[in-house]
């Protein structure tokens, strides 16, 4: 029987997660689930998979977490440090399904005390890639990827050597805009970026798709994960989605990874890993697909791919207020502050304000220098988006 914890367990990699461990319950012993404010689906997961601790991140929320929880035996905690502790208790595998750079704290506790780190929250390579890679080092932990972009690179690269690749081509659905003109994107709204054309995802990260930011931090993701220069990282608009990444090799060869739009299958992967086992996961019929298109993606549409660009040349702590840069617009966006557009031209102006202070080439010793730098990005993108406001 594996020891399971799922941090962010109630979000959308959680639940999937939850799934397909419910498939087959005596093979696991629930150890600890972590989310947010959404108590009910927390309690009720925590009962379900018999969980010996139940987690949010809110401490304002500990009383009514205990008061669900009553009775159960289930032992209740809250607030982030409580988030960390249950990442440390002893597990055999951990998947990190937190959004945001909140999920960089927690996932490094599991990589130090020599865990396997199943990591969804992109956000851990993008702020801080060579301290997190550095830890699984010196920890002998290990990281799966679970990101299906990434997890399909992963599974290309089985038996290979890197010396052989010769570039990594990530795909991208293209959003909810991928055909719009482009003169109508100023007017997009939050309600028209938050529906995905393939994939059932969670409001953030659709929207993030639709502005290609998602895409933009799995492009600094995939040059941290597997060490490849980014000249030999492509992003190819795949509309079907059903192609998630493609491996080029020295000989010509491209190994394609295709699958279903179905985040059950990479979070399977990382489950079972080196295993393969069946999973609840559509079966694609290729001739009734018929075709698989591809087009360039239109920097003028997708800005995010030009920065995540600068950011990866930069290197240093560019990614880290790339991020954090990111996530203050988006909250912009949905609360109505800012436009579609202006997100875009926020993450630059931070980028561009903390490059002229010297914050980008600073050297990344620790996880305090990435928290700090991310308190200062969010500061000055507070700033900005104050000006874009202002400017109506």
């Amino acid at each position: 029987m594996r020891r399971i914890s799922v941090l962010g367990a109630t979000g959308s990699i959680g639940r999937q997660t939850l799934d397909l461990i419910a498939r087959a319950p005596d093979d696991y012993e629930v150890v600890a689930l972590t989310g947010g404010r959404n108590l009910d689906d927390l309690a009720a997961a925590a009962v379900e998979h018999r969980a010996a601790l139940a987690v949010t991140c809110h401490p304002e929320l500990a009383d009514d977490l205990k008061d669900r929880l009553a009775g159960t035996g289930i032992e209740t905690a809250a607030g982030p440090e409580a988030v960390r502790e249950a990442a440390m208790r002893p597990a055999d595998w951990t998947i990190s399904g937190i959004v945001g750079a909140a999920g960089l704290a927690p996932g490094l506790d599991v990589i130090r005390r020599g865990g396997t780190l199943a990591l969804a929250n992109k956000e851990t390579l993008v702020c801080a890639g060579p301290l997190v890679m550095q830890e699984v080092a010196a920890h002998g932990a290990t990281l799966l990827p679970v990101d299906s972009e990434h997890s399909a690179v992963f599974q290309a690269l089985v038996g290979e050597e890197m010396s052989a690749v010769e570039r990594i081509v990530i795909t991208a659905s293209g959003g909810a805009f991928r055909d719009w003109p482009i003169e109508d994107l100023a007017a997009a709204t939050v309600e028209q970026a938050s529906s995905h054309p393939n994939w059932d995802m969670g409001q953030r990260i659709t929207i993030d798709s639709a502005s290609m930011f998602n895409k933009a931090l799995e492009l600094i993701e995939t040059k941290e994960f597997f060490g490849i220069d980014p000249a030999r990282i492509e992003t190819v608009v795949h509309p079907e989605s059903l192609i998630h990444a493609l491996v080029g090799f020295t000989d010509g060869a491209l190994m394609a990874h295709v699958g279903p739009a179905d985040m059950r299958h990479a979070i399977g992967y990382a489950l079972h890993w080196p295993d393969r086992r069946p999973l609840p996961v559509e079966r694609l019929d290729l001739a009734k697909i018929g075709q698989l298109t591809f087009r360039e993606p239109d920097l003028r549409r997708y800005p995010a791919l030009r920065l995540a660009r600068s950011v990866m040349d930069q290197g240093g702590l560019a990614g880290c207020v790339f991020n954090a840069a990111k996530e203050c617009a988006l909250d912009a966006f949905i609360e109505g502050r800012i436009r579609f557009l202006d997100m875009a031209a926020v993450v630059e102006d931070v980028l561009t304000r903390m490059s002229g202070q010297g914050t980008l080439q600073m050297t990344m010793t620790d996880l305090d220098t990435v928290l700090d730098t991310d308190r200062a990005a969010r500061t000055v993108a507070a700033e900005v988006i104050r000006t874009v406001q202002a400017k109506g």
